[in-house]
């Protein structure tokens, strides 16, 4: 097996060897790395790892796969159900579009998880970088695999920048491309360890360069750690916003075995115009279903 490939540009730093050498010491034990992780099991970790740390996705990852341990399992039930199971990760539009993905792969795909990119791409739900991040965990296949903690990591080590742009770039990809093993089991290593490195060391905020296996390559840290001069960076608030206002209504109605009155949520929070343009949006979005009589409840 080819543990790595001779870089041919020589302003991108080989970076494969070493960090390869890093996670096979450090890597951490998750159920949907381990051999023998299901593809399922992969695509459930890839959905609610978006914007959710691994610590908070853990207990209800392995709850998940207990209760639906195969796409047949979670399509065959109610699409509520899914939301009710998904409880406090956040951004529960996850849970429908992970629902119709096991519905659409049950019909298109007799059940198991497609193995290419592009029929990983059609699934709902399914961008480019979950499609690559499947067919590369779950398949051990040469994918250019581009979360945020990898576009982090090449950024600084390759680029010499403290973050990435908002969106993937071409140059981003290219160097992404170069970097990749040619042999398709350890390309996929390889991306895993990037983004374990991304996750671990080279994080958004303190990074711990002393303990990282390039620093003596990285250009950023050459450069002297320049701070980022780009476009302002989002920052994410939750108190008083309406997706807090969302998450107490979906709470009620999650904790409820069937269907509430209007009371019941409008109990769950003071602010009227928001509570009603919050209820509003969860009912266009899927998410929660008017049944009459003024009640609601989950699909």
């Amino acid at each position: 097996m080819e543990a790595r490939r001779v870089v041919e540009n020589p302003t991108v730093p080989d970076l494969v060897a070493p960090i390869l050498a890093w996670y096979d010491a450090h890597a951490r034990d998750l159920p949907w790395r381990r051999p023998d992780a299901s593809a399922w099991s992969v695509l459930v970790s890839e959905f609610m790892l978006q914007q959710t740390p691994v610590a908070r996705v853990l207990p209800v990852h392995q709850a998940w796969l207990d209760r639906w341990p195969s796409p047949a399992a979670l399509a065959a039930e109610a699409s509520g159900e899914a939301v009710r199971a998904w409880g406090r990760l956040g951004y529960p539009r996850r849970a429908l579009r992970l629902h119709a993905a096991a519905v659409a792969i049950v019909a298109d795909h007799g059940g198991v998880v497609p193995d290419s990119y592009d029929a990983l791409r059609a699934l709902p739900g399914v961008g480019d970088y979950t499609a690559a991040a499947v067919a590369a965990f779950a398949y051990r296949q040469r994918q250019v695999v581009l979360d945020t903690n990898v576009r982090r990591v090449l950024g600084r080590a390759v680029s010499g920048v403290e973050f990435p742009p908002r969106s993937v770039t071409k140059a981003e990809r290219a160097v992404a491309e170069e970097l990749l093993p040619a042999d398709p089991p350890t390309a996929a290593t390889w991306s895993v360890a990037v983004m374990e490195l991304g996750a671990l060391v080279c994080t958004a905020d303190r990074p711990r360069c002393p303990t990282c296996p390039v620093v003596d390559r990285c250009a950023w840290h050459t450069a002297g750690r320049p701070a980022y001069d780009g476009p302002p960076r989002p920052v994410q608030t939750y108190a008083g916003t309406d997706r807090q206002c969302r998450g107490r209504l979906l709470a009620v109605l999650r904790d409820a075995p069937g269907s509430v009155p209007k009371s019941r949520l409008d109990a769950a929070w003071d602010i009227a115009d928001q509570r009603e343009r919050c209820l509003a949006s969860l009912v266009a979005d899927g998410l929660v279903v008017a049944t009459g009589s003024g009640r609601y409840s989950l699909p």
